[in-house]
């Protein structure tokens, strides 16, 4: 006999007997605000969605709490298994449902990009995915050893890696950069190459990327000692230079298959709580960029189903390759091959395989091996021990009197200087963890008020949470669309009615709301004539301490950001101060604030800075 559940309310959106169809289709259930929370495909849509109204008992804990926010449940159907996947995965894309297993990215990762599309095309460190007209070479672990693999390229390829304003600054003055006069460019900009000889230098370096060539070194050996011969020494050191670089380039990037091998390849490793994945791009025989996922797990979750996500997770916004090996085979492996074989611009097969001898097994192997240390990582780096998270949650909801623990916070915070550079900050947290992909900055009309300014802030995010019920701005929105618990006020009494008056304006009374006061960091709710006042030692009051400063943090640093931009705004406006000269003003003195606090004196005193260049900054910063 099954025990009647207070939170089930599946009788609501129940659908009538008979009105699920049998075709294969996709599903989602959304919540009373039309978020949709989760999504799921089906060969059979009966049978399926039927499987969410068996005794609340019977299903998995993740399952139930999903369906306690559910208030309505939809379908599509579709013609084939492939149709429903890549609906499906489109809906995951559009929506991002919370309950749905998608892998994560824990960190974002650094490339190296080639700006194809300028004049003279730049190598640059970016963890930028999206500048138009580039080729990506990537992603890579860390960024340090991208660093030192940039300075080694430089010295085989001297192509130009200054900004496009230094570029410009330069054709002007016909004067080459820094690394132009060291030879870390070839100087398209001051004429020593014409920009077509610039261009096939960057192929140059493209194709080695590509595929590394053995006779680049061989040609770099004979032009070193030719030089050599007819007694150049220094183009001799130059081409010996090159070739040490290369040399030291090749070590670095050894071939782990063969030559002809272009494929990723992704390692899972998991356990009943959590799951990692590796991956390793290989091109050219060589593993020219790896990346990581984690995912939290249900007791449902097969791992075949995992390997499908990831796979698709990992393509969402780049091209795969012909080839992709697998520590395991995925869940709707041919619907999987044919949704990857569409993202191929080119067209042509995807083959997903999972080889089971040879090189490819061994590199496999260590994806692996990887994915389980980058989970224990994952692990580690979880501080706050879930338990105890999960019981701070539940005593911040009862301090302030919530109908459901504050899953995701949101904590707003102003900063200004003497009523100028006024901004705000918003932090989110997320199970009692910051979700720093969620911040927000925002820019905020002169105002000496803080309740003002609170205001502001409040009404302009009530406005994008009531624009998230909308298809259209979903994708915009990002991880901003998603509605909060709670919502963090710094101050006290004002600031909380300021943000409650833009609440109840916007409509919205379902997001509870407190401040935290400085100094007695009592928290205030709206209407309430005294402060909730937690013990010191609650880890509920230190959730909350978290979320506000971290705030703070965010605005500060946000405030001076601007600040700075301001003052290199004016300093560009001083005639004859080019780039270099304001970074070595900068390095000089060490901060915008100390050089905009310098005296005229203390200013003509860097070297390259006259008394009238020192005058007209001076008076530029006051």
């Amino acid at each position: 006999m099954s025990t009647v559940n207070a939170d089930d309310n599946r009788a609501a959106f129940k659908p009538a007997k008979g009105e699920i169809p049998t075709s294969p289709g996709v599903y989602r259930f959304s919540d009373r605000h039309g978020r949709v929370l989760y999504i799921g495909k089906a060969k059979n849509l009966r049978n399926r969605v039927s499987n969410y109204f068996q005794p609340f008992e019977r299903l998995q804990p993740r399952t139930q709490q999903m369906l306690r926010l559910a208030a309505a449940i939809d379908w599509t159907v579709v013609s084939t298994d492939t149709e429903s996947l890549l609906l499906e995965h489109t809906w995951i894309t559009r929506y991002k449902p919370p309950y749905n297993v998608v892998f994560k990215d824990d960190k974002s990762y650094p490339y190296l990009a080639v700006t194809l599309a300028s004049e003279a095309p730049r190598l640059i460190v970016t963890r930028n995915e999206k500048i138009r007209g580039a080729k990506y070479l990537g992603p890579y672990p860390k960024v340090r050893m991208l660093k030192q693999t940039l300075q080694l390229l430089q010295q085989v390829f001297p192509i130009r890696t200054c900004n496009d304003a230094d570029y410009k600054r330069a054709i002007e003055s016909k004067k080459p950069c820094l690394s132009g006069q060291i030879g870390r460019c070839n100087g398209p900009c001051s004429q020593r190459v014409t920009v077509a000889e610039h261009r096939d230098m960057v192929q140059q370096l493209l194709q080695f990327l590509n595929s590394p060539n053995p006779g680049l070194a061989k040609k770099f050996r004979r032009e070193m000692l030719a030089a050599a011969e007819a007694h150049d020494f220094e183009r001799a050191a130059i081409y010996r230079d090159r070739l040490q670089a290369l040399q030291q380039l090749m070590e670095e990037n050894s071939v782990v298959l063969s030559l002809d091998t272009n494929a990723d390849l992704f390692g899972l490793y998991g356990d009943e709580f959590a799951a990692a994945v590796h991956q390793f791009i290989v091109r050219g025989g060589r593993i020219l960029g790896e990346r990581s996922w984690v995912v939290d797990l249900d007791a449902a979750d097969s791992q075949e189903s995992l390997m499908s996500a990831v796979l698709q997770t990992a393509y969402t916004d780049r091209e795969p390759p012909k080839k992709i090996y697998v520590s395991l085979p995925p869940a709707d492996g041919e619907a999987v091959q044919q949704l990857l074989a569409d993202k191929r611009p080119r067209g042509g097969k995807v083959s997903i395989k999972q080889p089971a001898r040879g090189d490819k097994l061994r590199l496999l192997n260590a994806a692996v091996k990887n994915a389980g240390e980058n989970l224990t990582r994952h692990r580690l780096k979880r501080t706050n021990d879930l338990t105890s998270r999960t019981d701070a949650l539940a005593e911040l909801q009862a301090a302030i009197g919530m109908e459901v623990p504050p899953l995701r916070i949101e904590c707003i915070d102003v900063s200004h200087l003497q009523g100028t550079n006024v901004v705000a900050s918003l932090v989110v947290f997320e199970d009692g963890l910051p979700a720093k992909g969620a911040y927000r900055k925002y820019k905020i009309a002169s105002t000496t008020d803080d309740t003002d300014s609170i205001y502001q802030v409040v009404k302009r995010r009530a406005a994008q949470i009531l624009a998230a019920q909308d298809e259209l701005a979903l994708k915009e929105l990002g991880r901003y669309r998603d509605r909060p618990q709670l919502l963090i006020v710094d101050g006290g009494k004002p600031q909380v009615a300021a943000a409650a008056r833009a609440l109840s304006e916007a409509g919205i009374t379902d997001i509870a709301l407190c401040g935290i006061a400085k100094r007695l960091e009592e928290l205030w709710l709206p209407d309430d004539e005294f402060p909730v006042i937690l013990p010191r030692n609650s880890e509920a009051l230190y959730i909350v301490q978290r979320a506000r400063d971290e705030a703070h943090r965010f605005a500060i640093t946000f405030q001076r950001q601007q600040r700075s931009k301001g003052i290199r705004t004016r300093l560009d406006d001083v005639p004859g101060l080019g780039q270099t000269r304001i970074n070595a003003l900068l390095k000089h003195f060490g901060s915008v604030k100390r050089l905009a606090a310098a005296s005229e004196e203390e200013i003509a005193a860097v070297p390259g800075i006259g008394t009238v260049t020192a005058a007209a900054i001076a008076k530029a910063l006051r």
